[in-house]
């Protein structure tokens, strides 16, 4: 069954969606709970996408400090799985840390601005340009970098 739900998680994350875009559930509380548990089934099976979608709208609209940090943990399960929306989400996390579960920590969002930057994410690379421009996140000024994340910007 495991094996079944890992394998067809991506079309269970699409019906999901498909729900959450929907005026259905604009309009039904029950239809957002039961979409919003199509998302956790989807994230909790290996769906990046998910993961992903599912992450951001607890950390940023969840209910509580409980559902904020559950849903830092599927942002960074998502950004090691690949994701840019999430590497630049959980660069912004650590950069400014979040209640005693994530701390703040230059390194660590460096290095997930860094990955999302590198996969052509658009506000990834306007920080790093920023963070090299102004000597922030305990980097020197760096012209080079500066001018290199600059011309990323296209």
């Amino acid at each position: 069954m495991r094996l079944v739900l890992k394998l067809i998680a991506p079309a269970i994350f699409y019906l999901g969606y498909f729900l959450f875009r929907s005026p259905f559930a604009r309009r039904s509380k029950a239809v957002h709970n039961f979409t919003m548990k199509v998302f956790r089934v989807a994230a909790d099976n290996g769906s990046t996408r998910a993961l992903s979608l599912y992450g951001h709208l607890l950390f940023y609209k969840g209910d509580g400090q409980q559902n904020r940090i559950q849903g830092g943990i599927y942002l960074e399960r998502a950004a090691a799985a690949g994701d840019s929306k999430a590497q630049y989400q959980m660069g912004r996390v650590y950069e400014s840390g979040f209640e005693n579960y994530f701390m703040p920590s230059p390194t660590k969002a460096l290095a997930f601005y860094r990955l999302a930057a590198e996969q052509g994410h658009g506000l990834a690379i306007s920080r790093l340009a920023a963070i090299y421009q102004h000597g922030e996140l305990s980097q020197p000024v760096d012209t080079a970098q500066y001018l290199y994340w600059q011309g990323q910007k296209a």
